[in-house]
């Protein structure tokens, strides 16, 4: 084996803050339109609340269905390549939606942004720009940028609104799209090797094992219905905050308020799940407090506070899942089938956002916005029941270990050590990517002996 430091190099640097933007952006400018388009589309022809909503969610049907391919396409024609024609993809779908004059032009224009389905290729290529090492490390970030953006584009897309009209949101997107792919050829190092990573990309050997898992299906389950509920109730929230007197140049800093504060009472929360393994608790508690936010939200305020509160509970739930779903995801995915884990569990995500937003279209359209609300706090009291008797995970973590010797002898031998290691649970070797892929359990494993196994041979 050959120890590496775990020091970014100052490629890495380069790959992970590039790639992270440029994820984040994409995100942004997907997530800018959901806290405006139900209040602004009376301005296009043909809106009705059901197309509003398959306006908000079709993004995610278009990324459901070509995020693998292009993921595979990278592989054979590169990664760069790959993200550059997603982003040209995504720009043109903006510039689609911002000269839209119908409802059917922006639903046009979102499918079109979903096309551009980069997401498995950027984790690629930022899986070969990074070692074994470091790779956690820069895919945490990428998840902290996701939530970065979603909290700012909440805040932004109703002060842009507010400023350029709904196709002013639209025109700031294409125009950042342009911006990610100076910063994809000019800040990107060029990647050095073009390699599969079971931890990162799709491996269809483990798919059908993958998806018969009943701890990482509920997981799947988990992610598919928070983003069907985010998504639906999009169609109405903005409607309540008008109607409850904030006028909708101030949404943005009601939306900063929630955010803020949120993040503030998520923190503490996600300690609790990580250090004290309370992640099942944690994720019944997050689900609870959607199902109870929702129902309230149904209800008629007299005064604003109690729907910002209300609001507050909601978003608290939902950065409490976003933070602690994947951390739940890594440590139940066998080892060196993380990738694959992740392509189910990012699927899932999209198709409930595509279905959330139809469903709370046509709630909207045939019994108004408080239907919205109940049928959305109906479908996570399901939820909630269906992750009732879900195990609490196992204090496990990936590692991810270069091999020094890939002889079939050597590798034998190590197997069988390693097998003998206490807190090692499981193990996966990939001679033709010189990986070894470990499942550990840091509270049981003897570090000393997996180190002494893991060093190089001296010479």
């Amino acid at each position: 084996m050959r120890k590496v430091s775990a020091l970014l190099l100052a490629t890495e640097r380069r790959a992970i803050s590039g790639l992270a933007g440029l994820y984040a952006s994409r995100m942004l400018g997907l997530f800018m339109v959901l806290p405006v388009l139900a209040l602004y589309a009376d301005t296009l022809s043909g809106a009705t609340p059901l197309l509003i909503g398959v306006a908000l969610g079709i993004y995610g049907l278009t990324q459901a269905t070509l995020q693998i391919p292009f993921g595979l396409l990278s592989d054979r024609i590169g990664r760069k390549r790959v993200i550059a024609m997603g982003l040209l993809i995504f720009a043109a779908g903006s510039v689609v939606a911002a000269m839209a004059d119908s409802i059917s032009g922006v639903i046009l224009g979102r499918a079109l942004q979903g096309c551009g389905a980069i997401a498995a290729a950027i984790m690629a290529l930022l899986a070969d720009q990074t070692r074994e090492q470091v790779r956690t490390a820069a895919m945490a970030t990428i998840g902290l940028s996701i939530g970065v953006s979603f909290a700012i584009a909440m805040v932004l897309g109703p002060w842009l609104a507010a400023w350029k009209g709904l196709a002013g949101v639209f025109w700031f997107t294409a125009l950042l799209t342009l911006v990610g792919l100076v910063v994809l050829w000019r800040w990107v190092p060029p990647a050095p090797r073009r390699l599969r990573h079971r931890d990162v990309g799709m491996d269809r050997q483990q798919f059908k094992r993958i998806i018969m898992r009943p701890d990482l299906w509920r997981l799947d389950l988990s992610i598919f219905s928070l983003h069907l509920v985010l998504m639906a109730i999009f169609v109405a929230v903005p409607f309540r905050l008008l109607n409850a007197g904030v006028a909708i140049e101030y949404h943005g800093l009601a939306y900063l308020a929630i955010m803020a504060l949120s993040f503030i009472a998520m923190v503490p929360l996600v300690i609790v799940a990580e250090k004290r393994q309370r992640m099942r608790l944690m994720c019944l508690l997050a689900i609870g407090a959607i199902v109870i936010s929702l129902s309230s939200l149904s209800l008629p305020f007299s005064q604003q506070s109690w729907l910002l509160a209300w609001l507050f509970v909601f978003f608290t739930g939902f950065n409490l899942l976003e933070a602690t779903l994947p951390s739940m995801l890594s440590k139940l995915a066998p080892a060196g089938a993380k990738g694959t884990a992740m392509g189910v569990y990012s699927t899932s995500q999209f198709l409930g956002a595509f279905l959330g937003g139809t469903l709370g279209g046509l709630l909207s359209n045939l019994w108004g916005l408080d239907a919205v609300f109940i049928g959305c706090a109906g479908l996570a009291l399901l939820w909630w029941l269906a992750m009732w008797r879900m195990p609490s995970p196992p204090p496990l973590s990936s590692e991810v270990v270069a091999l020094h010797d890939t002889q079939p002898d050597a590798l034998n031998l190590l197997m069988e050590h390693l097998a003998d290691v206490v807190g090692v649970e499981d193990v996966m070797v990939v001679p033709e990517e010189r990986l070894m892929y470990l499942k550990v359990n840091r509270k049981e494993l003897d570090q000393a002996a997996l180190t002494r196994l893991l060093s190089p041979p001296k010479t």
